[in-house]
């Protein structure tokens, strides 16, 4: 790899505009700008393998030997001189640990920069109970057992990218340390598209990776349906169109600034597509294909002996033919045709020192594979643009078929019954983002065209004047010697070995050669013959150190040209009492006590501020709930408005302008009630005041909470004595639960006594100034007054009312006091039936707690259908019952008293009502029965309000009328009441 502070690339772009915002993703494209000085030249030498080990055991055995250590190859059977190739690395018969005079190892060990290992059928899958029994029960073994035999030929350091399974199929990519840390957003995915269309026992395993952060490299093992007949054939083209539809990448993250989509197959820099894609030799007998290349493989098929001579010394040519052509050829990398001229005073140079095209010989093995390429079938579907043709390339084929052999043999194709035809059934395709936008391009080109043609016979010109003859390529030749043409690739071959220039994503300029494209043809220990490639690619990476200060430099600029045009605004507040001017401090805060405090916002900017209050994300947790117990809005300043008018949650500044901010805080949620009361949160806060385009300001929030007997246990509150819950607490320094160690100071809650005692004292009067006042009129309503539905007095003036009634219950002052005097006796009477009621919500363990309350469902199951006769006996019971509480039971008797007793004075009986005159004209009886069916409509109202708030029940208790029920039985005179 280059060096941090080599010469920073060239690129093939300029520079960006980069807009000025704030946002990650305009911070990461100025950033991109100016990448010409963080990225820098990096050479790499991928080696991809592919091979079927045909779950044949001792593979493994073989994997150091040919993929990382390059042995295995053999001379007489590749007709590249690869004693000459830049992927060999070295030729010494003399050290093959083999004994083998022709063998040569290629590239390896620490040589190789990325090992990309693509492996099939490492398990069984012929019989389809094991393949049903392994997609069930995924086997993960062989991935342990093929990544541990990788591990141990690698050269210490490497490290593993990725590893993935389906099935049969695998795919591991490692990486040397100084690579390894490079590669970012490495993304599998698998497509399957075996038995029934989706299981995995064929298709693909594809991954994405992102080389050096401007490089995206995919690579793709597969394995496609096998069979040589046509049907089988469509059916590996619609394997690949599978594999291609159905792959989609996670999306690729830099800095934390996420691409909108993911990847997809063709959207990367770099692909390689290798496995064994089971394409075959068709249009020739099998058995005449396997004798002609087994005389090959035994050295008879040549006329004469020996080896063709190898090339002169020094930097000689290596020449080979085009497979498209039998006559075209192509040298590489000559001395001789590129650095001597015809002008010069040297002598031309003998063809004689020029090596022999080994195809141009009719005896040589490449002049045969010559003769069985254009029966291919991946070329000649590559030809008739179906799969494969949008770019892809594959390199010279000079290597015998790799399928299929018997195994332990060298050379030796299927001598079993079957006789299967030797075919290139394994290759390793690849294409650049070149290719595919070059194929993109023609095809624009072609469809424009056609378009064009329609037009024109459309308008009933079928061709231009101009033009004196006509030829149509799809026809045009067809009947020339009579015989199919199979002109099976468009790409030149021989160009392969040229650096192919590709502009990234990241519009960086990267290269990529492919250095050599062969089989080892002397690991026999299965059916196939592994295929390997070397290729040689120059890519730009970025060097993190100097991204890292480009990174700080934009940052800086963009955030001082956002200073200059952003809006600003100044916060004015008094402050804590400890003098922190940033602080909003409302001291102390009691239950439901609504407190304000207001400050002042200026816009000190030279643009408009747009401001508006938001949620502090951070507030809030299952332990700690923080309920909303602050309201901020905007009020406008002007002293002549009294009160100020509200101008909502948000509001706009003009430069110079100024708002007041109006925080209101109150706690009248149970749950953060009873948190506060536990110790578990405290009044702090943070508010967020959002200023829109600019710097969001943070303001602490802060109170002191006061206790209170809302919120508590009836087991805290006996223990609570005369003066008060506040002062109690405070004296005894208590910050949460009161203890229960404590000493008993009465028989049930105090506060109960209080509410109760003051309710009957105004039912009374209230029932009073009715019989004495005509214009005044109680509510007819059954529930009321407990029922909130039935409530006359104003939402505000209860609010204010309840917070000082609260204050008197937990100060234990006269409650009458905390009632203001103006207000009629039916509003005060709301108001002490509505705090009841949020006193007994509040309880922690409820009047009736749920161990007693299961204990009395268990014991009288069937209380919703109980008759009124027998009521009596129930409430006897239910009594009984109780008494195992005594706390819970008293205030539970005084409750219910005092609720019967409502009821009695809010519906006496008609008769009572009458004038002296009238008894003789209207049935008494009859009148006395309206009476009892009012205070019963009465009794069983009030047991509907009372009843879910008094009883606590398990979770998914649905005995909501049977705990009704008990309350109407404390309510009634027929239960003794």
């Amino acid at each position: 790899m280059a060096a941090p502070d080599s010469p920073p690339s060239t690129h093939s772009d300029s520079f960006e505009p980069v807009e000025v915002f704030t946002t990650p993703q305009s911070l990461a494209r100025a950033v991109r700008a100016r990448r010409h000085e963080y990225l820098r030249p990096h050479k790499l030498r991928v080696k991809i393998g592919t091979w079927n080990v045909a779950a044949c055991t001792g593979t493994d055995k073989d994997l150091a030997r040919w993929f990382v250590d390059g042995q295995g190859l053999d001379q007489n059977f590749a007709t590249l001189d690869l004693s000459r190739n830049p992927a060999v690395a070295h030729h010494d018969p003399a050290a093959d640990q083999h004994g083998d005079p022709d063998a040569v190892q290629l590239l390896g060990g620490s040589d190789i920069g990325l090992y990309v290992l693509g492996l099939q059928e490492v398990v069984d899958l012929n019989a389809t109970k094991e393949y049903m029994n392994r997609a069930v029960n995924v086997d993960s073994s062989p991935v342990g057992k093929w990544q541990a035999a990788l591990e141990a030929a690698m050269p210490p350091g490497y490290q593993p990218i990725m590893s993935g399974q389906m099935a049969g199929l695998l795919l591991l990519i490692y990486a040397s340390p100084e690579i390894a840390p490079t590669i970012t957003n490495v993304s599998t995915r698998q497509v399957g598209t075996g038995l029934l269309g989706y299981f995995g026992n064929k298709g693909a395993i594809t991954s994405r990776l992102v080389l050096g952060e401007a490089t995206r490299m995919v690579f793709i093992n597969c394995h496609l349906a096998s069979g040589a007949g046509s049907g089988y054939l469509d059916r590996r083209c619609w394997d690949v169109d599978q594999i291609l539809t159905k792959t989609k990448f996670d999306p690729v993250v830099h800095a934390g600034v996420s691409d909108d989509d993911g990847d997809t197959i063709g959207d990367e820099d770099f692909a390689f597509w290798f496995g064994d894609l089971n394409f075959r030799l068709d249009g020739l007998p099998g058995d005449d294909i396997r004798r002609i290349l087994m005389l090959h493989t035994r050295g008879e098929y040549a006329l004469r002996g020996g080896h063709t001579p190898p090339p002169p010394e020094g930097e000689g040519v290596i020449v080979m033919r085009d497979s498209e052509s039998d006559d075209d050829t192509t040298t590489r990398s000559s001395v001789h045709s590129r650095d001597q001229s015809f002008d010069s005073e040297t002598t031309l140079p003998d063809p004689d020192d020029f090596p022999q095209d080994p195809s141009q010989d009719p005896t040589s093995l490449q002049a045969t594979l010559d003769s069985l390429l254009p029966h291919d079938q991946l070329r000649r579907m590559m030809a008739q643009r179906r799969v494969f043709h949008d770019g892809w390339r594959e390199g010279p084929i000079t290597f015998l078929p790799s399928y299929k052999y018997d195994v332990g043999t060298v050379g030796l194709f299927d001598s079993s019954e079957k006789r299967r035809a030797p075919s290139w059934c394994d290759r390793i395709l690849y294409r650049t983002r070149k290719d595919k936008q070059a194929f993109d391009a023609k095809l624009a080109e072609e469809m424009a065209a056609k378009k064009k043609d329609e037009e024109m016979k459309s308008r009933g010109i079928d061709q231009d004047d101009d033009v004196l003859f006509s030829y149509d390529p799809d026809t045009d030749g067809d009947e020339q010697a009579g015989v199919e043409a199979y002109d099976y690739d468009e790409y030149d071959e021989t160009q392969d070995d040229v650096p192919r220039e590709v502009t990234t994503n990241e519009a960086s300029v990267d290269r990529i050669a492919l250095d050599i494209y062969t089989s080892h043809q002397r690991i026999t220990s299965s059916d196939h013959k592994p295929i390997i490639s070397v290729f040689s690619l120059e890519y730009d990476a970025v060097v993190p150190e100097l991204k890292a200060k480009v990174h700080a430099e934009v940052a800086w600029e963009l955030d001082r040209a956002e200073n200059e045009g952003r809006p600003t605004v100044t916060i004015a507040m008094e402050g804590d009492k400890s003098g922190n001017e940033d602080t909003v401090d409302f001291g102390d805060v009691g239950f439901l006590e609504r407190k304000s405090i207001v400050f002042t916002v200026a816009n000190t900017g030279s643009v408009p501020a747009s401001l508006l209050f938001t949620e502090n994300p951070t507030k809030g947790d299952a332990d700690s709930p923080s309920l909303n117990w602050l309201t901020p809005s905007f009020l406008h300043p002007d002293p002549d408005d009294d009160p100020p008018s509200d101008l909502g949650q948000g509001v706009t500044l003009q430069p110079g302008e100024t708002a007041l901010a109006h925080i209101q805080a109150q706690v009248s949620n149970i749950a953060y009630l009873r948190a506060l009361n536990d110790g578990r949160t405290s009044l702090e806060d943070v508010l967020v005041l959002r200023v829109e385009d600019g710097r969001d300001h943070f303001i602490p929030v802060k109170g002191a909470w006061l206790p209170t007997c809302f919120g508590r246990s009836i087991d805290e509150l006996i223990r609570v004595p005369d003066g008060g819950i506040r002062k109690y607490c405070i004296e005894k320094n208590i910050r949460g639960a009161i203890p229960y160690d404590s000493d008993v100071r009465c028989s049930a809650p105090k506060e109960i006594f209080k509410l109760t005692e003051a309710i009957q004292t105004l039912v009374e009067r209230c029932v009073a100034e009715e019989a004495m006042l005509e214009s005044k009129t109680l509510p007819r309503e059954p529930g009321w007054p407990f029922d909130s539905t039935t409530w006359t007095c104003g939402l505000a003036e209860r609010d204010e009312t309840k917070a000082g009634l609260v204050a008197a219950l937990d100060k234990d002052s006269p409650i009458a006091e905390a009632l203001p005097g103006e207000l009629p006796s039916s509003h005060k009477l709301e108001l002490l039936s509505s705090t009841l009621l949020l006193f007994l919500v509040s309880l922690t363990d409820g009047l009736v707690p749920p161990l007693l309350w299961a204990k009395l469902s268990t014991s009288l199951p069937n209380l919703a259908s109980l008759a009124p006769t027998a009521w009596t006996d129930a409430k006897v019971q239910i009594l009984d019952i109780f008494s195992s509480a005594p706390h819970h039971n008293i205030a539970f008797v005084f409750l219910t008293s005092t609720l019967a007793r409502v009821a009695t004075e809010l519906s006496p009986a008609t008769s009572d009502a009458l004038p002296p005159g009238l008894s003789r004209r209207l049935n008494f009886r009859r009148g006395e029965d309206d009476g009892d069916k009012k205070r019963k409509l009465r009794q069983r109202k009030y047991a509907e309000v009372i009843g879910p708030i008094a009883f606590r029940a398990n979770e998914g208790d649905k005995m909501a009328k049977e705990r009704e029920r008990v309350v109407e039985i404390f309510l009634t005179r027929e239960a003794g009441g």
